[in-house]
Protein backbone atom coordinates (compact mmCIF):
# COMPACT_ATOMS: atom_id res chain seq x y z
CA UNK A 1 0.00 0.00 0.00
CA UNK A 2 1.17 3.64 -0.71
CA UNK A 3 -0.21 6.57 -0.16
CA UNK A 4 0.37 9.90 -2.44
CA UNK A 5 -0.96 12.68 -3.86
CA UNK A 6 -2.09 12.81 -7.64
CA UNK A 7 -3.29 14.92 -10.18
CA UNK A 8 -6.74 15.44 -11.80
CA UNK A 9 -6.19 15.88 -15.66
CA UNK A 10 -9.77 14.46 -16.80
CA UNK A 11 -12.89 14.23 -15.15
CA UNK A 12 -15.88 13.50 -17.29
CA UNK A 13 -19.42 12.26 -17.63
CA UNK A 14 -19.10 9.08 -20.07
CA UNK A 15 -23.13 7.50 -19.40
CA UNK A 16 -25.91 7.91 -17.29
CA UNK A 17 -24.44 9.10 -13.65
CA UNK A 18 -21.41 7.90 -14.74
CA UNK A 19 -18.02 9.42 -14.66
CA UNK A 20 -14.03 8.88 -15.92
CA UNK A 21 -11.73 10.45 -13.78
CA UNK A 22 -7.95 10.59 -14.73
CA UNK A 23 -5.25 10.83 -12.88
CA UNK A 24 -1.82 11.33 -12.99
CA UNK A 25 1.07 10.45 -10.09
CA UNK A 26 2.31 7.17 -9.31
CA UNK A 27 1.25 4.11 -10.45
CA UNK A 28 3.56 1.33 -9.29
CA UNK A 29 1.43 0.03 -7.23
CA UNK A 30 -1.98 0.00 -9.88
CA UNK A 31 -1.18 -2.56 -12.30
CA UNK A 32 -3.03 -5.64 -11.19
CA UNK A 33 -6.40 -5.72 -12.47
CA UNK A 34 -9.01 -6.31 -9.82
CA UNK A 35 -7.13 -3.84 -7.15
CA UNK A 36 -8.53 -0.67 -5.80
CA UNK A 37 -7.46 2.75 -4.68
CA UNK A 38 -8.92 4.71 -1.67
CA UNK A 39 -9.43 8.52 -2.77
CA UNK A 40 -9.67 11.40 0.22
CA UNK A 41 -12.39 14.22 0.08
CA UNK A 42 -12.05 17.15 2.06
CA UNK A 43 -15.15 17.19 4.47
CA UNK A 44 -15.88 13.44 4.16
CA UNK A 45 -14.71 11.19 6.93
CA UNK A 46 -14.26 8.41 5.00
CA UNK A 47 -11.87 7.78 2.02
CA UNK A 48 -13.81 6.30 -1.70
CA UNK A 49 -12.79 3.16 -2.97
CA UNK A 50 -12.67 2.72 -6.47
CA UNK A 51 -11.88 -0.42 -8.54
CA UNK A 52 -9.18 0.62 -11.14
CA UNK A 53 -9.97 0.71 -14.75
CA UNK A 54 -6.50 1.21 -16.50
CA UNK A 55 -2.86 1.74 -15.13
CA UNK A 56 -0.06 3.11 -17.81
CA UNK A 57 2.56 5.67 -17.77
CA UNK A 58 1.93 7.51 -14.77
CA UNK A 59 -1.69 7.69 -15.63
CA UNK A 60 -4.38 6.03 -13.47
CA UNK A 61 -7.69 5.40 -14.97
CA UNK A 62 -11.24 5.28 -12.36
CA UNK A 63 -14.74 4.68 -13.46
CA UNK A 64 -17.33 5.72 -10.91
CA UNK A 65 -21.05 6.16 -10.54
CA UNK A 66 -23.10 9.11 -8.16
CA UNK A 67 -24.97 7.96 -6.09
CA UNK A 68 -24.35 9.93 -3.36
CA UNK A 69 -23.20 13.02 -1.60
CA UNK A 70 -19.48 11.24 -1.92
CA UNK A 71 -19.48 10.82 -5.60
CA UNK A 72 -21.07 13.97 -6.58
CA UNK A 73 -18.28 15.83 -4.92
CA UNK A 74 -15.54 13.80 -6.33
CA UNK A 75 -17.56 14.83 -10.11
CA UNK A 76 -17.45 18.21 -9.34
CA UNK A 77 -13.78 18.00 -8.53
CA UNK A 78 -11.97 20.41 -11.29
CA UNK A 79 -8.58 19.12 -13.58
CA UNK A 80 -5.30 20.19 -11.66
CA UNK A 81 -6.82 19.66 -8.13
CA UNK A 82 -4.35 17.26 -6.11
CA UNK A 83 -6.08 13.88 -4.24
CA UNK A 84 -4.83 11.97 -1.47
CA UNK A 85 -4.96 8.38 -2.63
CA UNK A 86 -4.12 4.85 -0.87
CA UNK A 87 -2.69 2.65 -3.32
CA UNK A 88 -2.29 -1.20 -3.98
CA UNK A 89 -5.20 -2.16 -2.29
CA UNK A 90 -7.23 -5.62 -2.38
CA UNK A 91 -6.03 -8.87 -3.78
CA UNK A 92 -6.79 -8.94 -7.33
CA UNK A 93 -7.37 -11.19 -10.01
CA UNK A 94 -5.08 -14.01 -10.17
CA UNK A 95 -4.07 -15.19 -13.97
CA UNK A 96 -0.72 -16.25 -13.65
CA UNK A 97 -2.56 -20.39 -14.38
CA UNK A 98 -3.75 -19.12 -18.04
CA UNK A 99 -1.96 -20.03 -21.28
CA UNK A 100 -2.50 -18.85 -24.39
CA UNK A 101 -4.98 -22.28 -25.10
CA UNK A 102 -7.11 -21.04 -22.37
CA UNK A 103 -10.21 -19.58 -23.26
CA UNK A 104 -11.39 -16.92 -20.49
CA UNK A 105 -14.84 -15.25 -20.12
CA UNK A 106 -15.33 -11.79 -18.48
CA UNK A 107 -18.32 -10.74 -16.96
CA UNK A 108 -19.27 -7.26 -15.83
CA UNK A 109 -22.24 -6.00 -14.38
CA UNK A 110 -22.67 -1.77 -14.59
CA UNK A 111 -19.89 -0.03 -12.79
CA UNK A 112 -18.69 -3.67 -11.91
CA UNK A 113 -17.24 -3.38 -15.45
CA UNK A 114 -14.36 -1.04 -15.12
CA UNK A 115 -11.63 -3.58 -13.43
CA UNK A 116 -12.24 -6.04 -16.57
CA UNK A 117 -10.97 -3.43 -19.09
CA UNK A 118 -7.34 -3.65 -17.21
CA UNK A 119 -7.73 -7.31 -16.76
CA UNK A 120 -8.56 -7.82 -20.79
CA UNK A 121 -6.04 -5.56 -21.59
CA UNK A 122 -3.02 -7.78 -19.93
CA UNK A 123 -4.85 -11.45 -20.97
CA UNK A 124 -5.20 -9.95 -24.38
CA UNK A 125 -0.95 -8.52 -24.25
CA UNK A 126 -0.25 -11.84 -23.28
CA UNK A 127 -1.62 -13.32 -26.41
CA UNK A 128 -4.77 -14.93 -24.07
CA UNK A 129 -7.94 -14.77 -26.52
CA UNK A 130 -10.61 -13.17 -25.16
CA UNK A 131 -14.22 -12.87 -24.72
CA UNK A 132 -16.16 -10.58 -22.77
CA UNK A 133 -20.24 -10.09 -21.72
CA UNK A 134 -20.96 -6.27 -20.26
CA UNK A 135 -24.69 -6.17 -19.06
CA UNK A 136 -26.25 -2.50 -18.81
CA UNK A 137 -30.00 -1.71 -17.46
CA UNK A 138 -30.38 0.68 -20.71
CA UNK A 139 -28.50 2.32 -23.49
CA UNK A 140 -27.76 5.35 -21.78
CA UNK A 141 -26.16 3.36 -18.86
CA UNK A 142 -23.50 1.97 -21.70
CA UNK A 143 -20.15 2.67 -21.39
CA UNK A 144 -16.28 2.04 -22.41
CA UNK A 145 -17.47 -0.47 -25.01
CA UNK A 146 -15.36 1.47 -28.16
CA UNK A 147 -12.22 0.99 -25.82
CA UNK A 148 -13.34 -2.92 -25.41
CA UNK A 149 -13.59 -3.15 -28.81
CA UNK A 150 -10.23 -1.41 -29.47
CA UNK A 151 -8.12 -4.21 -27.64
CA UNK A 152 -9.32 -7.15 -29.64
CA UNK A 153 -11.61 -8.75 -27.21
CA UNK A 154 -14.88 -10.73 -28.68
CA UNK A 155 -17.38 -8.37 -26.75
CA UNK A 156 -20.98 -8.45 -26.28
CA UNK A 157 -23.48 -5.77 -24.35
CA UNK A 158 -26.68 -6.63 -22.65
CA UNK A 159 -29.08 -4.14 -21.82
CA UNK A 160 -32.43 -5.32 -19.56
CA UNK A 161 -34.70 -3.31 -21.30
CA UNK A 162 -33.71 -4.49 -24.84
CA UNK A 163 -32.58 -0.70 -25.86
CA UNK A 164 -29.27 -1.47 -26.98
CA UNK A 165 -27.20 -5.34 -27.90
CA UNK A 166 -28.84 -8.46 -27.00
CA UNK A 167 -31.97 -7.75 -24.54
CA UNK A 168 -31.89 -9.52 -21.36
CA UNK A 169 -28.91 -10.11 -18.70
CA UNK A 170 -25.83 -11.03 -18.28
CA UNK A 171 -26.05 -15.12 -18.35
CA UNK A 172 -28.43 -14.48 -21.26
CA UNK A 173 -25.56 -14.13 -22.98
CA UNK A 174 -23.23 -16.45 -21.68
CA UNK A 175 -24.10 -19.94 -23.50
CA UNK A 176 -22.93 -18.03 -26.58
CA UNK A 177 -19.85 -17.98 -26.16
CA UNK A 178 -17.08 -20.78 -25.69
CA UNK A 179 -15.46 -21.04 -22.46
CA UNK A 180 -13.10 -22.79 -19.86
CA UNK A 181 -12.88 -19.85 -17.07
CA UNK A 182 -14.83 -17.11 -15.99
CA UNK A 183 -13.88 -13.63 -14.02
CA UNK A 184 -16.59 -11.67 -12.89
CA UNK A 185 -17.57 -8.00 -11.04
CA UNK A 186 -20.63 -6.65 -10.40
CA UNK A 187 -23.31 -6.49 -8.00
CA UNK A 188 -23.91 -9.56 -5.95
CA UNK A 189 -27.26 -10.57 -7.75
CA UNK A 190 -25.49 -10.90 -10.74
CA UNK A 191 -22.36 -12.39 -9.57
CA UNK A 192 -24.50 -14.92 -7.86
CA UNK A 193 -26.78 -15.53 -11.08
CA UNK A 194 -23.28 -15.94 -13.14
CA UNK A 195 -21.96 -18.30 -10.73
CA UNK A 196 -24.62 -20.34 -11.12
CA UNK A 197 -24.93 -19.84 -14.88
CA UNK A 198 -21.32 -21.35 -14.87
CA UNK A 199 -22.00 -24.78 -13.37
CA UNK A 200 -18.57 -26.73 -12.79
CA UNK A 201 -15.86 -23.77 -14.69
CA UNK A 202 -13.25 -22.46 -12.60
CA UNK A 203 -13.82 -18.93 -11.50
CA UNK A 204 -12.78 -15.70 -9.97
CA UNK A 205 -15.41 -13.03 -8.80
CA UNK A 206 -15.09 -9.36 -7.29
CA UNK A 207 -17.41 -8.10 -5.05
CA UNK A 208 -18.38 -4.35 -4.95
CA UNK A 209 -18.96 -4.09 -0.87
CA UNK A 210 -18.86 -0.90 2.15
CA UNK A 211 -15.91 -0.36 3.82
CA UNK A 212 -14.25 1.93 5.54
CA UNK A 213 -10.41 1.71 6.23
CA UNK A 214 -9.90 -0.22 3.06
CA UNK A 215 -6.90 -1.83 4.46
CA UNK A 216 -8.73 -4.88 6.83
CA UNK A 217 -7.65 -2.84 10.15
CA UNK A 218 -11.57 -2.01 11.21
CA UNK A 219 -13.06 -5.69 9.90
CA UNK A 220 -16.09 -3.65 8.58
CA UNK A 221 -16.23 -5.50 5.28
CA UNK A 222 -15.95 -8.81 6.83
CA UNK A 223 -17.53 -11.63 4.85
CA UNK A 224 -18.38 -16.22 5.38
CA UNK A 225 -15.85 -18.08 2.85
CA UNK A 226 -15.99 -21.83 2.74
CA UNK A 227 -11.98 -20.89 4.47
CA UNK A 228 -13.20 -19.09 7.61
CA UNK A 229 -13.68 -15.34 7.50
CA UNK A 230 -12.43 -12.94 5.21
CA UNK A 231 -12.10 -9.07 4.39
CA UNK A 232 -13.57 -7.62 1.30
CA UNK A 233 -10.53 -4.74 1.08
CA UNK A 234 -7.63 -6.86 1.84
CA UNK A 235 -8.25 -10.76 1.17
CA UNK A 236 -10.60 -9.69 -1.82
CA UNK A 237 -12.50 -7.95 -3.20
CA UNK A 238 -11.63 -11.03 -5.95
CA UNK A 239 -12.30 -14.34 -4.66
CA UNK A 240 -12.35 -17.83 -6.10
CA UNK A 241 -15.60 -19.01 -7.32
CA UNK A 242 -14.48 -22.68 -4.82
CA UNK A 243 -14.90 -20.41 -1.87
CA UNK A 244 -17.65 -18.60 -2.09
CA UNK A 245 -20.75 -19.05 0.26
CA UNK A 246 -24.18 -16.79 -0.54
Amino acid sequence: MKQGLYTVIENKQIAERTYLLRLSGDTSETGRPGTFVNIRLDGFYLRRPISVCDSSNNTLTLIYKVVGAGTEALAATPVGVKLDLLTGLGNGYDITSLSKGSRPLLVGGGCGSPPLYLLAKTLIAAGVPVSVILGFNRRSEVFFEEEFRALGVDLTITTTDGSYGKRGFVTDAMGDVCYDCIFACGPEPMLRAVYEKSGDISGQFGFEERMACGFGVCMGCSCRTKYGPKRICRDGPVLSKEEIIW
